[in-house]
């Protein structure tokens, strides 16, 4: 899989979640390793979320981790917390509002 194809995915993933209640900054980083290896950002700004395939210089918290990780968080099959205490995933910057990612795979807009 390529970074684009992934990057595809996974923006699906996220835009799925419901930020309309959000009302602090929250931005985050991913770094992804190995297949499908790039860079992409996530950010919640006025109850608005922003997916893109770029580096996000002014983050919160920074993630690197594999894509099948990241993709197991999103469905929820991988607690990241869990992830973090294996060394599946690495988290730099602020550890309180990186927690708030479980929070973002958790709510999803009403279709």
């Amino acid at each position: 899989m390529t970074f684009e194809e992934f990057f595809k995915e996974v923006k699906e993933r996220f835009m799925d979640a419901d930020v309309s209640q959000v009302t602090e900054h929250l931005a985050f980083q991913f770094n992804i390793t190995g297949e499908a290896e790039g860079i992409f950002y996530a950010e919640v700004k006025d109850g608005t979320l922003s997916v893109e395939p770029y580096e996000y210089y002014d983050r919160d918290a920074i993630f690197i981790c594999s894509a099948d990780t990241l993709r197991k968080i999103a469905d929820g099959k991988t607690d990241p917390v869990k992830a973090f205490t294996f060394g599946k995933l690495k988290v730099q910057g602020s550890i309180e509002k990186a927690l708030k990612l479980k929070s973002l795979f958790d709510t999803k807009k009403k279709k």
